[in-house]
């Protein structure tokens, strides 16, 4: 059993000792555009080109329209938060975000609003977290959201139209299966609490989905999408999440649930929303891109926006004004048109409360439409000395890492040197070398393969604590030793192209590979052998471990599941924390060439 799993109850320990920080962990990203196994690095430069202003004003307005009698309003947008409550991300060697220097950035935001604000979240606020809040079933992140709601909101009555808060689905909310997402916006008591709340009350306000429907009767779980009053004025959000989320999470945390095409399903709730008379429309959907690099001020006129976000705005209806995007973890700011011409609002805000979204609209009361909006991506600088962190949120944060210290602060061992996830051409990295590695040794297999997207974080040089091995594998997959065929491994090393929006290009321990990749998909493996040279016989068997998630197709890697002579092991975290407390100290792990990347 898992470490962790064992850590219930440990509020006898409360206080015993402070939390370091671990922050870097990423989520696998939707578009062949982006590097999906890490957060983009971003430089100073970017991100204060950034906070330049995306503008438009309607261009066909009525010789009639009055700006004076037009109602202004906020959107505060953020994304991808992933429970990153404390301290610790970077950004041209500048500390960003937190929760309580996030807070208080759009509670500033908030108040600089003419007459209202409405804060919006686009997926992934949980899930892929750092221990202060997933070893607390991400409650803490949740009661985060609390702590920003106005008082319109409330348990009982989440769908007050003047609540200053609505959040989506992204693909982590799934990690856990349906039930537990259910229980984390609606309350209920888990099994190992209470944690910082009992009973835990769930959240103080919306979440909205249009796409995620029960397979069996075609019922949505969530309402498709809410409506907001300001000064009178309704204002919709519809929510919406990527459709291939199936594929990359576990199959266990989906089933029984389908996933419907995202601009089909946006588009049914506008219609509907157009018979009540609603006419400004926005978008929490968590589907994204990496915006084209651009010189200068972000602008209207930029390249469409790449892969399947792209494909989306191109097809939603002309009254969807404004998209608040995620899942990329990365910057988008432009008006991109759809189909039809109509010049649509793209948002996106990095990750892990390192910026926000501030979207200021203006609506005509005579038109009851959105005639004018305005972004700006905000880093949340953490070192600004006229930002106060907000003080209930950090007694929150404090009061999560108390709970959780004693078990996150176990020295595990000494790292030589920081070890990465950063990849070389041929899609190596040493941190990958090390995870897979923990796992052939784990269970006496001849090769281990990794999924990259499980790889949530890196490691600092210096003493290394059960804490950061946790940042860096959070999913608490058992490993999964099955027989392969030299066909079968072939086959799932081309599946690494095969049915993928990027190539997710896995870790492997055992053996080698040298891929060309100016071959067609499916012929991109050049040859594959052992560590000492011998080529893999196609018609032999070897073992392989796997992680759960893969074992069971995820990432489409659908030849696993045909994998014989299956056994489950341990978690991949304890995997990972007794390969390196039995590792010479301090230990070191490399890029060996064990992929060879030809052309």
């Amino acid at each position: 059993m898992s470490l962790y799993k064992q850590f219930w109850p440990i509020g006898a320990l409360l206080g015993v000792l402070s939390l370091t920080i671990y922050a870097g962990f990423a989520v696998a990203a939707d578009d062949p555009a982006l590097d999906h196994e890490n957060d983009p690095i971003e430089s100073l430069d970017e991100r204060h080109a950034a906070e330049i202003p995306v503008q438009w004003r309607q261009e066909d307005l009525s010789a009639t329209a009055d700006p004076q009698r037009w109602v202004r309003f906020k959107i505060l947008g953020i994304n991808d938060f992933h429970g990153q409550l404390g301290a610790g991300r970077r950004v041209g060697n500048r500390p960003v975000g937190s929760a309580p220097i996030l807070a208080a950035y759009l509670r500033a935001g908030m108040a600089q609003a003419e007459n209202a604000a409405i804060l919006v979240h686009a997926g992934d606020h949980v899930g892929a977290t750092p221990p202060n809040s997933a070893l607390l079933q991400d409650e803490p992140a949740m009661q985060f959201l609390n702590l920003l709601a106005n008082n319109k909101c409330g348990y009982t009555h989440r769908r007050n139209s003047k609540c200053n808060l609505v959040g989506t689905l992204g693909n982590h909310e799934f990690d856990e299966g349906k039930d537990e997402m259910l229980r984390l916006i609606f309350g209920g008591q888990h099994a190992k609490g209470p944690f910082l709340e009992g009973p835990y009350r769930g959240a103080k306000f919306p979440y909205i989905s249009a796409n995620v429907v029960e397979a069996a009767s075609g019922a949505p779980i969530l309402p498709p999408y809410v409506i907001k009053k300001v000064r009178g004025q309704r204002v919709a959000f519809i929510g919406a999440v990527l459709k291939e989320t199936p594929s990359i999470v576990t199959p266990a945390g989906v089933a029984g649930l389908q996933f419907l095409d995202e601009a089909e399903a946006i588009n049914r709730s506008v219609a509907k929303l157009k018979q009540r008379g609603v006419h400004a429309i926005v978008v929490l959907i968590h589907q994204g891109t990496r915006q084209t690099a651009y010189a200068g001020p972000t602008q209207d006129g930029l390249p469409p926006l790449l892969g399947s976000i792209g494909e989306i705005v191109s097809r939603l209806d002309d009254d969807v004004d404004i998209v608040v995007s995620g899942h990329a973890h990365a910057f988008t700011n432009t008006l991109m048109a759809n189909r039809n011409g109509k010049k649509i609002l793209v948002t996106q805000a990095f990750s892990g409360g390192s910026a926000y979204a501030d979207i200021d609209v203006a609506l005509d009361p005579e038109t009851h439409d959105i005639v004018e909006k305005s972004a700006a991506i905000i880093t949340t600088w953490a070192d600004d000395p006229n930002v106060v962190p907000a003080t209930d949120v950090a007694q929150l944060v404090a009061a999560a890492d108390a709970r959780v210290a004693p078990l996150v602060n176990r020295v595990i061992g000494t790292a030589a040197h920081a070890i990465t996830g950063a990849e070389n051409a041929a899609g190596e990295s040493a941190l990958g070398n090390l995870i897979a590695d923990a796992q052939r040794a784990a269970l006496n297999t001849d090769f281990a393969f990794m999924n990259p997207g499980g790889i949530r974080a890196e490691l600092d040089v210096g003493v290394v604590l059960w804490g950061a091995l946790f940042a860096v594998q959070p999913f608490s997959n058992d490993l999964v030793s099955m027989t392969l065929t030299g066909t079968q491994i072939k086959t799932l090393l081309e599946q690494q192209w095969q049915g993928q929006p990027f190539p997710r290009l896995l870790k492997v321990s055992g053996l080698g590979y040298t891929w060309n990749t100016a071959a067609p998909v499916g012929n991109h493996i050049v040859e594959v052998h052992r560590t000492d040279g011998t080529v893999l016989d196609m018609n032999a068997t070897y073992s392989a471990t796997v992680n759960s998630f893969i074992a069971g197709g995820g990432d489409n890697f659908s030849v696993l599941t045909q994998g014989s002579q299956r056994v489950v092991g341990p978690v991949d975290l304890d995997a990972l924390v007794n390969y390196i407390g039995g590792l010479t100290q301090p230990f070191s792990a490399a890029i060996e060439g064990r992929i060879v990347r030809q052309n």
